[in-house]
């Protein structure tokens, strides 16, 4: 059994989400007992929430599901486990933070250390069968990440990172009066040139942090 982190779960304070999250608990269980394989590890499904608490956060980047291949999903969006090859869409993503903080790269497609900062690398849908995308779409993972999104809107002064159309289906659940909403389209080779090149998320991110009164993110971890 998979558990919230506490101090989420005490932000969150949704009763209704226990009965959610054992739902969720038996499908996952059902799949793993007729030999299907899921991604991340049951250890890293919650690794998003595990580095930032809920009072740190000070950027959400939202993705859609986790990386479906081995060796791959390490519990946060967009982000790969130590020493392994990074999927197109994490390389155009070092491309526009290249090009946009005209900075070296040092981060080697582990996000944790960025994530320490105050980053919120938040999948919409916390797991994936291996090899089928989008396989877990409805067994219940979005009750918990738009209450998720919408809490911490609710904090306000906070830099949301909207990628792509699903992500941008989020919006609604954003107060932008009192938060930065930043979207384009995916880093994805089939959209990054459509908006996500040219972007300058992260800098945009930190102009907003420094607004606000709040430190700038160190994307590059130079």
């Amino acid at each position: 059994m998979f558990y919230l982190p506490k101090k989420w779960k005490n932000f969150l304070n949704e009763g209704s989400l226990e009965e959610c999250l054992l739902s969720i608990h038996s499908k996952l269980e059902k799949e793993f007992n007729e030999g299907k394989i899921i991604f991340p590890s049951s250890e890293n499904i919650f690794k998003s929430l595990e580095l930032v608490d809920p009072e740190n956060v000070k950027v959400v980047i939202i993705g859609q599901d986790p990386y479906h291949n081995f060796n791959q999903a390490n519990g946060l969006a967009f982000s790969v486990s130590r020493n392994q090859p990074l999927p197109p869409s994490l390389k155009n993503i070092f491309i526009e933070m290249r090009n946009d903080l005209k900075k070296d790269i040092n981060c080697d497609g582990n996000f944790e250390e960025i994530a320490k900062q105050g980053v919120l690398f938040l999948n919409s849908i916390l797991t994936v069968e291996a090899h089928k995308p989008g396989s877990h779409k409805d067994i219940g993972w979005e009750k918990l990440t738009d209450l998720i999104i919408a809490s911490l809107s609710d904090q306000n002064d906070i830099a949301f990172i909207l990628w792509g159309n699903f992500a941008k289906n989020k919006e609604h659940l954003i107060d932008q009066d009192h938060n930065l909403v930043i979207t384009s389209s995916h880093p994805s080779p089939f959209s990054a040139n459509i908006s996500f090149f040219g972007s300058k998320p992260f800098s945009k991110c930190n102009l907003y942090l420094n607004s606000v009164g709040k430190n700038s993110i160190n994307w590059t971890l130079d």
